[in-house]
């Protein structure tokens, strides 16, 4: 049974919308009442995901670059012009990069895992608050990931812009304590989606057995937490991280 949130009347952008945990959570949001901007770079996916929400409630597909700052600029612009003021930000656009070994990465592929997971995150944060603090009001939600905080061998370019995504929540967190914009990340270990086609069997099974629960999250477990987070029955909890790993967490 789903817990009714209500988010009636808040416009909420998602990004990296148009798939996997992205598309959960938009249809979360949208079952507790938000009108929700769909941010994405990939186009085609974003028709699909418009087709699949269609008659569900006032959505809008805006395909967007995270990493380009004009992009992100004129994406608010044309979000806030359709849907309204916006209360609500969920950072989840990611990448995670080649499965590698620390010192076989070419620094360009490092530091575009950092341009999308850190820098987007980063972007998209700066085009919301200058309203939302205006407004004194906002939530921010952004998905991390088990790998910021225990390590993932052969991922290290992944969990590192994920630690840094940690560290940018906490501090946004504390700038925004005498606020009532709230910003919290979400931690979850690996998810029943299509990443898991980039690893071998053997990868995946011992992913697995990693988890104390014995099986991935469901990306609409993971659209529940932040569907709290996002929502006014959060109230007090800001700069924190919020653990959906199974028990596989370290700390």
């Amino acid at each position: 049974m789903t817990t009714r949130i209500d988010l009636a009347d808040r416009t909420a952008i998602v990004t990296g919308a148009a798939r996997g945990i992205g598309l959960a959570i938009v249809d979360r949001l949208l079952d507790s009442g938000a009108r929700v901007a769909l941010w994405d770079r990939d186009e085609a996916a974003l028709d699909v995901a418009e087709e699949h929400f269609a008659g569900r409630g006032r959505v809008l597909d805006v395909t967007v670059d995270i990493t380009d700052e004009a992009a992100v600029t004129q994406a608010m612009r044309t979000t806030e012009a359709k849907l309204g003021p916006v209360a609500i930000l969920v950072n989840n656009a990611g990448i995670g990069g080649p499965i590698k070994q620390t010192w076989e990465y070419d620094l360009a592929t490092f530091k575009q895992v950092f341009d999308v997971n850190v820098n987007g995150t980063f972007l998209c944060c700066k085009a919301v608050l200058p309203a939302m603090r205006t407004r004194g009001y906002g939530r921010i939600v952004n998905i991390a990931s088990i790998a910021g905080k225990n390590g993932t061998p052969n991922f290290s370019a992944y969990g590192a812009s994920k630690a840094a995504v940690i560290a940018l929540t906490k501090a946004l967190g504390r700038e925004l304590a005498d606020t009532e914009i709230l910003v919290n990340a979400v931690c979850p270990s690996v998810a029943e989606t299509e990443i898991l086609n980039q690893f071998t069997p053997d990868k995946v099974k011992w992913m697995l057995e990693q988890v104390p629960k014995g099986r991935f999250v469901k990306p609409s477990e993971i659209a529940a937490m932040v569907a709290w987070l996002a929502s006014d029955e959060c109230t007090f909890s800001t700069g924190q991280l919020f653990d959906i790993s199974g028990g596989r967490s370290v700390y």
